[in-house]
């Protein structure tokens, strides 16, 4: 596996962590902490539709695959807009 693959991975746990456990169990975000997560991690507006297709069993918080489901989803997202863009600007 490559370096920058592995720092990725370590990332997305790291910063899980962070923001887990403040409300409740260490192992789940909250609605609460997610928002936070979101918001001074991906300065997005609108994520807090995605928590509620992303927690699963609806539960009202998220675990780590609920949240490796989401930062996959931003990441297939990103990529079709880079792509697009790249796409309408190379032509």
């Amino acid at each position: 596996m490559s370096a920058s693959l592995t720092q990725a991975m370590a990332d997305l746990i790291v910063v899980f962590y962070k923001y887990s456990g403040n409300e409740g169990d260490k192992y789940t975000l909250t609605k609460w902490e997610l928002k936070n997560l979101l918001q001074n991690d991906l300065c997005s507006s609108g994520m807090l539709g995605i928590m509620r297709e992303l927690d699963d069993n609806k539960d009202g918080v998220v675990d780590f695959k609920e949240f490796v489901v989401l930062v996959t989803a931003v990441t297939i997202a990103a990529n079709d807009f880079f792509l697009d863009w790249y796409k309408s600007n190379n032509e």
